[in-house]
Parts: C-alpha cells; structure tokens; sequence
C-alpha cells in the first residue's frame, strides 16, 4: 500500500493526462504506476474525479474569482479537481487535510502563486459544502 501523498501525487498525473491525452482512467492509472502494484486510494482518486468531473468542474468553476477554467494552468486545475472530489466525496478524508494535501502537491508540481490561489479556492469551496 502507498501512502496517501504519494497516491495523491500519482493520481494528479494520472488525471492530469486524462485531461491532456483522454486516456481512459485505468490506462493512465496503469501509465503511472510504471509497472507497481496499485494502490486503493490511487484508483479510488482517479476513478472518482473522473466520474464526477461535470459536477467537480462545476464546482471550481463558481468559486474561481474573475477566472474561468479554460484560462487556469492545467496543473492547478487537475489540483483542484483532485481536492474538489476529497472536498465533494471522499467522507473520510477531513477538509483541512484535503486542502493542506493539495497546497503541498502545488508547492511540488505548480509554483508559489498557484499555492496561493489555490488555497483560496479550495477554502471557498469547503466553506460552500459545509454551510450546504
């Protein structure tokens, strides 16, 4: 089993190259693993967002400030989406922890502004879900 960073970190490549190449979720999960065993979460995150990526995007989107999601790097998206579904879905995985997850994958994959402006948006959004 990885831990948790780790299949969170696979499963932003994993998603990220769904988004670029519309691999199917098994294929990018597999082209990621580079030949590892798998891992629960790692699956249960790509698959997840994935399968709601309509209702994620949409989330992004009316909590996205003078932004549009067309206008966002890609990396900060796929961040984004990947903690919208913990935020959205993933009962088991408290807020902040969603939330301080993804600003330690931007500080590796995005830079320090994309930290920024993502911890902005993601806070909107657990704020969004828990007075709902």
């Amino acid at each position: 089993m990885m831990k948790r960073r780790t299949a969170r970190e696979k499963a932003l490549q994993a998603i990220f190259q769904i988004d670029m190449n519309k691999e199917a979720p098994e294929e990018a999960v597999r082209n990621v693993l580079n030949g590892q065993e798998s891992d629960e979460y790692l699956e249960k995150l790509v698959k997840g967002t994935a399968a709601h990526l309509a209702e994620i995007d949409g989330m992004i989107s009316r909590h996205l400030e003078h932004w549009t999601l067309d206008r966002l790097a890609k990396v900060d998206l796929n961040i984004l989406r990947l903690a919208a579904y913990e935020l959205m879905y993933a009962e088991d995985v408290p807020a902040n922890v969603a939330i301080n997850e993804a600003l330690e994958i931007s500080k590796r994959f995005a830079d320090e502004k994309s930290a920024k402006f993502i911890n902005g948006v993601l806070n909107n959004m657990k704020n969004t879900i828990q007075s709902s």
